[in-house]
């Protein structure tokens, strides 16, 4: 691939195009700025450019693309994929295209900012951002200068002018697509399912931007994940790690009597207790044994990393318990906003009332039903999707009573239909049901398995929502 810190490119006067205006068109520029290059910025929404504040070129996409040729560089932000036509005519031009995080690393290598950092990559369709923020924990247990960043807190081009040695970094697949210069330090694949296929095109090449983290020095992977596990034996990492809830073998992560366990970095090392850790289910000893692969991979001991994970406190809406009323439970996992992660959350309790729906984006939620039937005792449905998780009830589990209690029009982007219904009238509408399904002991659980945008303006949005139905209970 040649040198991954060559930025020979960025000469005084080379003419850069930056597809996107928002949080990373943002960060680009103003680390570009500096380097004398001529900024173009593409984007479509006027919200998005009046918020800039640079002296680049503002123009649209379509005239970017009419000009491709012109450019010597394209810098794209991650939500554009590769199929998007301005990015398509840069391919096809023969232009360079680089992600944010693509740049970030190759800045980083150069020594732009001094010393290189070591980075530590956690990416995975579910459990990135709670793994990630385990690690950062661990590190800074642990006495090391490390910084949170990537998709959970600032974008890595944002923090490098920081004073920091460890890089504790969450990416998604759009984000590593684009970046295929990265060797972290360490890289773990926490799981892989069906998500963002209408980006990828495929399962296949969906995994295959998730395994760009493992060509660094250590690879790191969830044994239990099956498609996770595969990608291991392709790794180019001379290090190869994997992690799983058993009895650890040579080179894993494990669990033994109840502890966490290295046989990776040491001869079966315990690490923490399983009973310490604060998130629910099995998924929070995965995501803590991940965290801990990667800490224990850059030389962090066991005792920081107890420590961390006995402190650890479970981020918002991420199996976020709101409250008890009646006896029953009620958890906001409003992030689980896929199949894969819905299904670890129901695993973690017994009698769940599931709240879910939404947009699926082209993934099944057979398998999901029928793993978890058993354990439901009632679905409240929502969403433009609703109908597909109703017929797999049907199928896979018939005797769980199912309430649609909103079967209007779907809602815009804001959270408000036209007929000026707001998603917290939803969602007071959901929980008014979910409550006359559950009992004492049970959990009323949103883990909608699909994306928020029909009817709220993010997950955030929904599972404030529903925490604000379930604290109104009470009144």
């Amino acid at each position: 691939m040649g040198d991954v810190s060559d930025l020979s490119i960025l000469v005084p006067g080379a003419r850069v195009l930056v597809t996107g205006a928002g949080i990373t068109g943002r960060s680009v520029s103003a680390v570009l700025e500096p380097t004398g290059v001529r900024l173009t910025i593409c984007d479509d929404d006027p919200l998005a450019l009046q918020r800039l504040i640079t002296p680049a070129r503002v123009v649209t996409t379509a005239d970017a693309q009419s000009n491709i040729a012109d450019y010597d560089l394209v810098v794209t932000s991650p939500g554009f994929s590769p199929t998007a036509p301005v990015l398509a005519a840069a391919a096809t031009a023969g232009v360079p295209i680089w992600g944010d995080v693509e740049l970030a690393w190759r800045l980083d290598s150069s020594g732009h900012f001094g010393p290189p950092r070591q980075w530590l990559v956690v990416t995975g369709t579910n459990g990135k951002t709670t793994t990630t923020s385990m690690l950062h924990a661990m590190l800074i247990a642990a006495g090391r200068r490390a910084v949170l960043c990537g998709n959970i807190g600032n974008p890595v081009l944002d923090v490098l002018a920081e004073p920091s040695e460890v890089l504790a970094v969450e990416l998604s697949s759009f984000q590593l697509h684009w970046a295929p210069s990265l060797r972290p330090a360490a890289g773990v694949v926490l799981n892989v399912a069906e998500d963002h296929l209408d980006w990828h095109g495929s399962l296949e090449a969906y995994a295959s931007d998730k395994a760009r983290v493992l060509n660094g020095q250590v690879a790191v992977v969830g044994l239990d994940d099956p498609i996770a596990a595969g990608l291991l034996d392709t790794a180019a990492a001379p290090v190869r790690v994997g992690f799983r809830l058993g009895e650890p073998a040579s080179g894993e992560l494990g669990v033994h009597d109840g502890m966490l366990v290295d046989n990776a970095f040491g001869e079966r090392a315990p690490l923490a207790s399983a009973a310490s850790i604060t998130v629910a289910g099995p998924v929070g000893m995965l995501d803590a044994l991940a965290a801990a692969a990667l800490a224990r991979a850059v030389g962090v001991g066991p005792e920081p990393i107890a420590g961390a994970l006995a402190d650890f406190q479970v981020g918002r809406h991420r199996a976020e318990v709101i409250g008890t009323h009646d006896g029953v439970t009620y958890i906001d996992d409003s992030k689980a906003t896929n199949p894969h992660a819905a299904q670890a959350s129901i695993a973690a309790y017994p009698r769940v009332v599931w709240i879910a729906g939404g947009l699926l984006k082209g993934a099944s939620v057979e398998e999901l039903v029928a793993a978890v039937g058993n354990r439901l005792v009632g679905a409240v449905l929502i969403g433009r999707d609703r109908e597909l998780i109703a017929n797999a009830l049907s199928r896979h589990a018939p005797d769980v009573p199912v309430v649609e209690p909103v079967t209007g029009e779907d809602f815009g982007v804001q959270g408000k239909d036209e007929t000026g219904v707001t998603g917290e009238a939803v969602m007071a509408a959901v929980i008014e049901a979910a409550s006359r399904l559950a009992g004492p002991g049970d959990t009323v659980l949103l883990a909608p398995a699909g994306a928020s945008f029909d009817q709220f303006s993010g997950y955030g949005h929904r599972g404030d929502a529903f925490a604000a139905a379930v604290r109104a209970l009470s009144r």
